[in-house]
């Protein structure tokens, strides 16, 4: 399916999904609101396939396009150097023969990429050939089948999760440094103290009570590491793919799923305070693994409007949560999540805020903080550098080791900021 078509059926999922919905109303008996509930999440379902989907085809659309443009580039360096010949020769029609192909890719030490797209077209369609075959066969080894090379597909198929945001300089404030070395931030909390009515020819009050306190934040350099996976010096020769940048990529997403599960729910000692963990109350939820829109309204205005009116202002939930709060409806009947315009770019929203999904935060279960609203930008995260990947030779020699380290800190300045909803104990 085309580009063009998934973003076509997504819209068309979107209404669906709201239709569903609509038909909900206070008339509307119990099977029928099941039924009609199912509908909606089934669509959804859906629609967050087609979703990663689109994602997958645009980033294809991104990797064929830099290949095209990779080849033409080594063609036209060629031209001066007696390429022209072999490039008429393909104008010409002369197609690239099976074998001479496989025994290129051979010889380059089984890298794909060393293979202009149309060889990597005749590796992939395989033999072709127009002879007729009775009893010589490919399907068992003397008739034939030890002569035909076996071909492993060019496309590593792998699981995916997503971990979160916490790491993202457009959720929380980002500090990066080059060194590790201590970062203190100063804070000073004066809301509750204000001005006096003062009285003719009366001195001014000089006792201390309304000095301004002060306070600080410290930010460290916490070290996550990977651990060493080895690798034998034969896959990295003999694979098709390229093991190093293939498990430097892995381990760079171990890194990033470490750092958001510790930006979010670390304990603060000898790890981030995590925004979970440092988060103030807003709202206790009356049931033990449910909330009503009431108790999300709560928690959005036990938030001080200062507070409300930052860019960097959202709610923050893990995905199930979110499952729930699609069904809830204000005492209008509207419902509270709003699906946005995906032909617009329009994002969803909860009560007129962005939202963000974060899987490490907990799900719907008794005494767990499982919506947090606030201003994200008074969360603070420190990253020392860059995450490095590094590969080692010798160590393990004739055999390779790589490991992935990542050096970060978070905290949160203001705990009015960021306020939680957490679920009754029982």
């Amino acid at each position: 399916m085309s580009l063009t078509e998934l973003q076509e059926k997504r819209g068309r999922l979107m209404t669906q999904a709201r239709e569903a919905l609509n038909e909900i109303n206070d008339n509307t008996d119990e099977a029928r609101s099941a039924e009609l509930e199912a509908r909606h999440d089934a669509i959804m379902a859906d629609f967050d396939k087609i979703e990663k989907n689109i994602e997958r085809e645009e980033r294809m659309a991104a990797v064929e396009k830099r290949f095209a443009d990779r080849q033409a580039e080594e063609r036209a360096r060629q031209r001066p150097n007696g390429g022209d010949s072999e490039a008429r020769g393909q104008d010409a029609g002369e197609a690239s023969e099976y074998r001479e192909v496989f025994y290129k890719f051979l010889a380059g030490g089984a890298d794909i990429s060393e293979l202009s797209s149309e060889e990597r077209s005749v590796l992939k369609a395989g033999v072709q050939s127009a002879k007729e075959f009775r009893t010589q066969v490919t399907t068992s080894g003397g008739p034939g089948g030890y002569t035909v090379p076996v071909e492993l597909a060019n496309i590593l198929v792998r699981s995916m999760k997503d971990w979160g945001p916490m790491y993202d300089e457009d959720i929380a404030t980002v500090i990066s440094t080059a060194g590790g070395n201590q970062i203190n931030l100063p804070t000073v909390d004066d809301t509750s103290k204000t001005g006096a009515k003062h009285t003719e020819g009366a001195a001014i009050a000089d006792d201390g009570s309304q000095d301004a306190v002060f306070g600080q934040k410290r930010l460290d350099a916490y070290v996550y590491d990977t651990e060493f996976v080895k690798f034998s010096m034969e896959l990295a020769k003999d694979s098709i793919f390229n093991m190093e940048s293939l498990l430097g990529s892995l381990l760079g997403e171990r890194l990033g799923r470490i750092a958001n599960r510790e930006l979010t729910i670390g304990d603060g000692t000898d790890d981030p305070n995590g925004v979970v963990t440092a988060s103030s109350l807003g709202k206790t939820a009356a049931a033990a693994a449910a909330i009503t829109a009431d108790e999300i309204i709560d928690l959005l205005h036990s938030v001080n409007a200062a507070y409300r009116r930052s860019p960097k202002t959202r709610f923050m939930f893990a995905d199930t949560t979110l499952a729930a709060i699609r069904k809830l409806k204000d005492g209008q009947g509207n419902f509270l999540w709003q699906m946005g315009d995906v032909t617009t770019a329009q994002p969803g929203t909860l009560l007129g805020y962005r939202y963000s999904i974060n899987d490490d935060m907990d799900a719907l279960a008794a005494a767990k903080k499982v919506v947090l609203f606030g201003d994200f930008s008074k969360y603070f995260v420190r990253k020392v550098g860059s995450p490095v990947i590094g590969v080692l030779r010798e160590r393990f020699w004739p055999d390779l080791g790589i490991a992935g380290l990542i050096r970060f800190d978070g905290e949160l300045g203001d705990v009015a900021a960021v306020k939680h909803l957490i679920t009754a104990a029982s």
